[in-house]
């Protein structure tokens, strides 16, 4: 499953922006890339400007390689182009990764927890919008024991 949302930012601004939203929610920035200009070196026709955000929260990533097999899922990537006239943020959805492996309850709790702070930042350019209006009113930020790195399992 891919996690996609649309808006209406431009391209650069979200690409500007990126790296201070994600450290408002706990995460860093591991790499950035562009699959046009780095990864493929132009050598493949790629029309399509495609710019990736390698995220990682260190008290996340920590219980996560607890269980090995859970590193192909790392670092977390996030996706920015513009489709449409919209700029698109996808993301893999956490919800194959925690049907995959044998994991405690409290673990998938912490695990749905940084999933839900990554579309927190996915959702940082759709603050005008009812639909983020009704989201902050819904789960009023999940994020402190994680940014403090008091929860424990």
């Amino acid at each position: 499953m891919i996690h996609t949302i649309k808006t209406t930012s431009t391209l650069k601004t979200v690409k500007q922006e990126f790296e201070a939203k994600a450290k408002e929610m706990g995460f860093h920035i591991l790499n950035s890339y562009s699959f046009k200009e780095r990864v493929y070196n132009n050598s493949l026709p790629i029309d399509k400007v495609i710019t990736v955000f390698e995220l990682y929260n260190p008290p996340g990533s920590q219980q996560a390689l607890h269980l090995a097999e859970i590193s192909v899922y790392l670092p977390c990537r996030v996706a920015i182009y513009v489709e449409d006239r919209y700029t698109v943020l996808s993301t893999m959805g956490f919800e194959n990764l925690l049907k995959s492996v044998q994991i405690d309850d409290g673990f998938k709790t912490h695990m749905s927890i940084i999933f839900e702070n990554i579309k927190r930042v996915m959702h940082s350019w759709d603050r005008d919008t009812k639909a983020y209006k009704v989201r902050q009113k819904a789960d009023l930020y999940m994020i402190n024991p994680i940014i403090r790195g008091s929860h424990k399992m």
